[in-house]
């Protein structure tokens, strides 16, 4: 069977691809829907001077809503319908998935099964509309409190501009969080990560420009753009060969006689990815950083004095603000994996099938041997991770360079891109197992 699988595989050409109908119409759909997203990120709110917003945000895009606007894909920066984004959605996946590892109620409907994740889903819609409204209720107040040299943000300030600001970014949430299940499953998976991955990408060539830009007036020397573009491939290069480093524990299965047959005495291996929390952790990390970072920007120079403090020692680039950054990676990288991986199924599960780890006892001591394993992987993960999303931060406070050249930019990227091939291969490799079957069951009647 792996022998068959690999060569399928290896025979995986743009010929199969023009005859999987099926993977085509996932593909268009999937690029329909991101058009869609994108033709969003242009359609400004009510309310709000298009001029006098982009000369304030010039003079804070260098801070976290410089980052924010990196994953709304510009559409911060042009105060759009879609300018929260998708980052409700994740904050409240945030909270759930919290909430079902210390509340026994949630725990026990996550093992329902089907029924049980429709309802967690649903709590997570649900706390999605709520900070959603938080978020744009913050967003419409500082808007009326922030003004530029051509004037005020807002053209009528007032409870008329705060409820429609609310109305309208809730619902831009609650539509993207829609569109990117529909893409989960109509399209070709990953629907959260892909509407982000275009908002990144979307925004790549712009900044590439600016760069030059900066390089041409002097502001930026030639040797230092050449060295980021070179940095770029080593990352991007580094980022593929990380996420793709597994450790492979061999599974052996004893052999059983059946009648005047033997059976099983096979061996078999079980992946355990170096990162497998994937791009998790720094999205997670950047979310809950920005509400309070956020809302502390907004009112400095107008709330208390300690907001002003935060916000000073929050500030991209500031020693705090990579200690927070770092510590949240850390923390979601070791707490996903928790997630996503259960080691006492895992051992549970081979136990039942007659797999044990040669050297290990079934049961608890496989479980416990799991658990050992994952950890030192995890720790290098989470290492990894935290290197190549403190870059950016390094480069942007003793270089000054665009976000775009960083590694969290780059780790988005590179793993959505990674994981979309992963999909449309199975999907090609899925056509081509149905195209086999049905050949020999032509055979078979012939014969």
């Amino acid at each position: 069977m792996a022998s068959v699988a690999e060569q399928l595989a290896a025979n995986i050409n743009f010929g199969a691809f023009s005859k999987a109908e099926e993977l085509k119409k996932r593909i268009w759909f999937t690029l329909g829907a991101l058009i869609v997203y994108r033709l969003g990120t242009y359609i400004p709110i009510p309310g709000i001077d298009p001029g006098a917003l982009s000369q304030i945000f010039k003079q804070n895009a260098g801070g976290i809503l410089g980052m924010f606007d990196m994953f709304a894909g510009g559409a911060l920066s042009r105060m759009t319908i879609f300018a929260l984004n998708i980052m409700p959605y994740i904050s409240a996946s945030i909270i759930m998935q919290l909430m079902t590892a210390v509340s026994p109620q949630l725990e026990a409907l996550k093992k329902e099964g089907e029924s049980g994740r429709k309802k967690i889903n649903q709590y997570t819609r649900y706390g999605t509309v709520f900070l959603a409204a938080l978020q744009a209720y913050g967003i419409s107040v500082g808007l009326e409190g922030m003004s530029g040299p051509s004037g005020s943000a807002v053209i009528d300030p007032g409870m008329f501009f705060r409820i429609t600001t609310v109305i309208t970014l809730v619902g831009g949430t609650i539509f993207l969080m829609w569109l990117g299940e529909q893409i989960t499953q109509r399209g070709i998976g990953n629907g959260i990560s892909l509407i982000i991955f275009a908002g990144i990408v979307a925004n790549l060539p712009s900044a590439l420009a600016g760069t030059l830009e900066l390089g041409r007036t002097g502001a930026i020397s030639s040797l230092l753009i050449i060295f980021l573009f070179f940095m770029a491939v080593g990352v991007i290069a580094f980022i593929v060969f990380m996420e793709r480093a597994q450790r492979r524990i061999l599974i052996q299965y004893p052999k059983r006689q059946q009648g005047n047959k033997m059976y099983g005495g096979e061996s078999s291996h079980l992946p355990l990815k170096l990162n497998t929390a994937g791009v998790i952790p720094p999205i997670f990390a950047s979310s809950l950083l920005l509400l309070p970072i956020t809302v502390a920007g907004f009112s400095a120079g107008q709330g208390p004095e300690w907001l002003t403090t935060l916000t000073a020692h929050l500030g991209r680039g500031q020693p705090a603000y990579m200690l927070a950054y770092i510590s949240l990676i850390v923390f979601f990288a070791f707490f996903y994996t928790a997630v996503v991986f259960n080691p006492d199924d895992t051992a549970d599960n081979l136990k039942k099938h007659g797999g044990f780890v040669p050297g290990i006892r079934p049961g608890k001591n496989t479980a416990e041997f799991l658990d050992y394993v994952l950890t030192r992987l995890t720790v290098a993960g989470a290492a990894y991770l935290a290197a190549v999303c403190i870059l950016p931060e390094i480069l942007i406070s003793q270089y000054s360079v665009p976000f775009y050249f960083g590694g969290t930019s780059l780790l988005i990227v590179v793993t959505v891109t990674l994981d979309t091939v992963t999909q449309i291969q199975s999907h090609l490799l899925a056509h081509q197992y149905e195209g086999l079957i049905k050949s020999s069951r032509l055979r078979g009647r012939r014969r």
